[in-house]
């Protein structure tokens, strides 16, 4: 006798989750606040050219298009992200004390650190944000009370910020450089400089292993200190 078929309607089995996956997160535990803590995982474990939604899907158990419900796109996230390390750096660290001198110095350390702290968003940083104004508020402050009128005030406190960035930035992208290819360049430098015609450059044959390398903190430490003792040098409250 023939084997009946089993019937159209029969219920199928239950397909079985695959061996080692985890369950989604359900699409209303996300917020802002968690995707932005997971970009800032997957930046500083994998690069901030890593930095994808679908990367933070999956530090999160999430599908990619649920951030989107939070995020336009990844242009807007990396900005928000970059508010909040600011936020994390700053929040409370400007005090303004009665020396306003200390405290413009005080104010380039925290933004120097700040930028060493998180090399790989050196470029994006320059970017202006709503954070600037706390900064600049405190630099204009600062220089109002060394007796600074409105026009020198703003003229100065633009001139710290950009030294302050431009100074940092370049530090900041070299460290984040792969370590060998900072080595590569290190030697590539001294390589070069050991070739120098010294009939050409003889100001630097002058100098000679005096001169600092690209990475060296002193220079930024000396860039800072010939722009401050200027501004205080100059100062209406130290004249007279």
């Amino acid at each position: 006798m023939a084997t009946p078929k089993a019937s159209k309607t029969s219920a199928k089995p239950a397909k079985t989750a695959a061996k080692g996956t985890r369950p989604r997160r359900a699409r209303d535990s996300l917020s802002r606040e968690i995707i932005i803590a997971a970009a800032d995982a997957v930046v500083q474990r994998d690069g901030l050219d890593r930095l994808t939604f679908q990367a933070i899907g999956e530090e999160l158990d999430a599908h990619p298009t649920s951030i989107y419900r939070h995020f336009r796109d990844k242009d807007e996230l990396l900005l928000a992200l970059i508010d909040t390390l600011r936020a994390r750096s700053y929040s409370g660290a400007m005090i303004a004390t009665d020396d306003w001198m200390a405290d413009l110095r005080a104010q380039a350390h925290l933004i120097h650190d700040h930028y060493m702290r998180y090399p790989e968003f050196a470029l994006q940083m320059a970017l202006r944000r709503p954070t600037d104004f706390t900064s600049m508020e405190f630099s204009i402050g600062a220089l109002r009370r060394g007796g600074y009128g409105p026009e020198q005030s703003a003229l100065y406190a633009r001139a710290l910020g950009q030294l302050i960035r431009s100074a940092t930035s370049i530090q900041a992208a070299l460290t984040a450089l792969p370590e060998d290819v900072r080595d590569a360049d290190d030697l590539t430098w001294q390589m070069d400089f050991r070739r120098l015609d010294l009939e050409q450059h003889p100001n630097i044959a002058w100098v000679g292993s005096n001169l600092p390398g690209i990475r060296d903190p002193r220079a930024w430490e000396t860039a800072l200190d010939l722009l401050l003792e200027s501004i205080e040098r100059h100062a209406p409250a130290n004249s007279g």
